[in-house]
């Protein structure tokens, strides 16, 4: 009987894991596995009252919830998962954060487009845990203290329990609007990562209020940059300039240029009105309110220009799309009127 040669043996074995990692097997249909009614829709989504009212500077958890970017932190452990490098740490009133810093290569850096996206998807009704960025801060562990680089910090707090993770494919919300509108959002950002294990269920707790369930899509990094299977470019606004966001529309549905994995999450699913609806959203923010949400995000004026720039023309992109020509409109209106 032939022998197996031992390198072959590992690398058989390797590769399925490797692949479960970076490829979806099995992909489940895309369906509702439930009829969302007016309350469980506020688990995804609550129509904002007074857009122009957010502040997407702090977001919805506010100020008086920010680290304090000139406290010093006691480190308590490592970050055990996911790609980039971060430590949990404690600051001097007690409160735990997450922080997630760059990593050491060429993809850039994931906190900062964290906290722009969180900013604005908080304002136009989704929800979001409580983050900020801080660009360096003092850390305290058995070597004394001294500065570490800054990123994404999540602070972890007792109105906001996770209980478990929820799945693009099916939930309660396939195919409504808030649905499709926040696929929308994420594909005008360039977010290449829309994976279930980023999307988490939480239980949040308000004083004097029963529990209420929340569906949030957290790691919101992979994004600002090219879309992609392995490794995409986040952060990179050459990058994001270049890519086109619509193809087109084939059938009814919308052709985006979209390159990540879990195509079958947009192909023939989403219509150009439910793109349109999205974008609607999004217009009734102000410049002001997008510069404050880079801002956040600690960029620099002029690199946050760039990308302004570019989201709002695919946001007007989405506005149009669909529609006839404005000189088609002209031309129906002067023969309805002449009639």
């Amino acid at each position: 009987m032939a022998q197996t040669n031992p390198l072959r043996r590992i690398t058989l074995c390797v590769m399925p894991a490797v692949f479960a990692v970076y490829m979806p097997m099995c992909t489940p249909r895309v369906t509702p596995n439930a009829r969302p009614s007016a309350t469980s829709m506020a688990q995804l989504w609550e129509k904002p009252s007074s857009l122009d009212a957010q502040d997407l500077y702090y977001g919805p958890w506010g100020p008086e919830r920010a680290p304090d970017p000139d406290g010093r932190y006691a480190f308590v452990a490592k970050k055990q998962h996911g790609t980039n490098p971060g430590v949990t740490v404690i600051d001097a009133g007690g409160r735990q954060w997450s922080v997630k810093q760059a990593p050491r290569n060429h993809q850039g850096a994931e906190g900062p487009v964290e906290v722009v996206l969180s900013r604005v998807l908080s304002a136009v009704g989704y929800h979001q845990p409580p983050v900020y960025f801080v660009p360096s801060f003092t850390m305290i562990d058995g070597s004394g203290a001294h500065v570490e680089p800054g990123g994404r910090f999540r602070l972890k707090t007792d109105t906001l329990t996770r209980r478990g993770q929820w799945s693009w494919q099916q939930n309660p919300f396939v195919g409504t609007r808030p649905y499709q509108g926040l696929l929308v959002i994420l594909l005008m950002f360039d977010s290449s990562d829309l994976k279930n294990v980023n999307n988490a269920l939480y239980e949040m707790q308000s004083p004097g209020e029963p529990p209420r369930l929340w569906y949030v899509v957290k790691d919101l990094g992979t994004a600002l940059g090219e879309t992609g299977r392995l490794a995409p470019r986040r952060g990179d606004p050459d990058l994001f300039e270049q890519n086109r966001f619509i193809n087109g529309v084939k059938d009814g549905y919308v052709e985006f240029h979209y390159h990540g994995w879990h195509q079958e999450l947009l192909r023939q699913r989403i219509t150009p009105e439910e793109v349109r609806w999205a974008s609607d959203l999004l217009t009734g923010l102000s410049y002001r309110q997008w510069t404050d949400a880079f801002r956040a995000g600690g960029y620099e004026p002029a690199v946050a220009e760039r990308y302004i720039r570019r989201i709002l023309a695919k946001v007007a992109e989405g506005e149009r799309l669909g529609l006839p020509p404005l000189r088609s409109v002209a031309a129906s209106s002067s023969a309805f009127i002449s009639k």
